[in-house]
């Protein structure tokens, strides 16, 4: 079993900080955003692609702290009519890093298409009304399969493989159209990555899930997501309100086991059903209160002690949880 972190987790602090906090928690390895929805602080992307001598003192800082690279991650929406193909430039080159770096895996979403003729992505959950049904079928059958074809090809030839990551707001966003892409697609080279909260914020039951993608999960994203029962209640699940307004949300992010106290079980039971894969589970952090921390001043002792504090007390929860699961699964 082996327990990471994603370096945005700590996206204000500098790369030898975030592999010195790393160590210190005893992880085992670190994902690295390239682009797209990240800001990318810890990479240049293209200087690494360019120079093996960039590449070789890169990874021997990494080395130098015992950590390994378990995963480069390119999320963004390369689907998109407009900003689509500067998001799959992104994603390619980070393949072709993945491989020169002999990194497994890189992480990204599926995408959404727009409807065809717009140019805005257009997120159907509804056969109803009825236009809503060639929407989907023109997303699925004109844009995503082939642009998914042909992407696993690409990444096979360079034996790296993506790990799909089902949210809300994309194509593939529960266990059904993940399902279904990974059939259309029919390679090994493409598997899951189980980020839980982004399907706990719609509802989904976990254990469930890990069931229904049985031998499909190849990485895993530990973050949770806390429920506000009176608003769903109120509201349902679905909710536009801002990140930056938790109490009036439905749902917000937070570090795992403050949401679900069961989460750890859940990625038990995510190593049972991984179908002999190894696999790496990295912690995304997303409380609010770790990013207010984050925010106060990285240079300060204070701050980089609070970081630190709430990183450890994150590890520790996952360690802890994911021990329960183990053991009783």
């Amino acid at each position: 079993m082996e327990f990471g972190m994603i370096t945005d987790s700590l996206s204000a602090r500098d790369f030898d900080d975030v592999l010195r906090i790393a160590a210190d928690l005893g992880l085992d390895s670190i994902e690295i955003p390239t682009g797209n929805w990240s800001e990318a602080p810890h990479v240049d992307l293209d200087e690494l692609l360019e120079s093996s001598l960039a590449r070789a003192e890169y990874r021997d800082r990494v080395a130098a702290h015992g950590l390994r690279i378990s995963a480069l991650n390119a999320n963004g929406n390369q689907l998109h009519p407009v900003s689509g193909p500067a998001h799959d430039a992104i994603l390619r080159k980070t393949i072709r890093l993945a491989q020169l770096m002999e990194v497994p895996t890189v992480v990204c979403m599926s995408g959404l298409p727009a409807a065809a003729g717009d140019r805005t992505p257009n997120w159907v959950t509804s056969s109803w009304p009825p236009e809503n049904v060639t929407v989907l079928e023109y997303q699925w059958e004109q844009v995503a399969i082939p642009y998914w074809r042909e992407l696993a090809e690409f990444s096979a030839e360079h034996s790296v493989r993506l790990a799909i990551e089902p949210c809300f707001s994309q194509l593939v966003y529960n266990v059904s159209t993940a399902q279904r892409l990974l059939h259309a697609i029919g390679r090994d080279s493409v598997g899951i990555n189980l980020d839980p909260s982004h399907l706990m914020a719609m509802g989904a039951d976990i254990p469930e899930v890990i069931r229904g993608l049985a031998g499909s999960i190849v990485h895993v994203h530990a973050k949770d997501a806390r429920l506000n029962k009176p608003l769903v209640a109120l509201n349902g699940l679905p909710d536009g309100t801002a990140m930056t307004l938790p109490r009036e949300r439905a749902w917000n992010y937070v570090t795992l086991g403050l949401g679900h106290p069961a989460g750890g079980v859940v990625l038990g039971r995510v190593r049972v059903r991984a179908a002999g894969r190894r696999l790496r589970r990295n912690a995304e952090h997303r409380a609010r209160r770790c990013a207010a921390e984050l925010r106060r001043g990285s240079p300060s002792r204070r701050s980089a002690t609070g970081q630190s504090r709430a990183a450890r007390n994150a590890r520790l929860a996952a360690r802890r949880s994911v021990g329960r699961g183990l053991s009783g699964a």
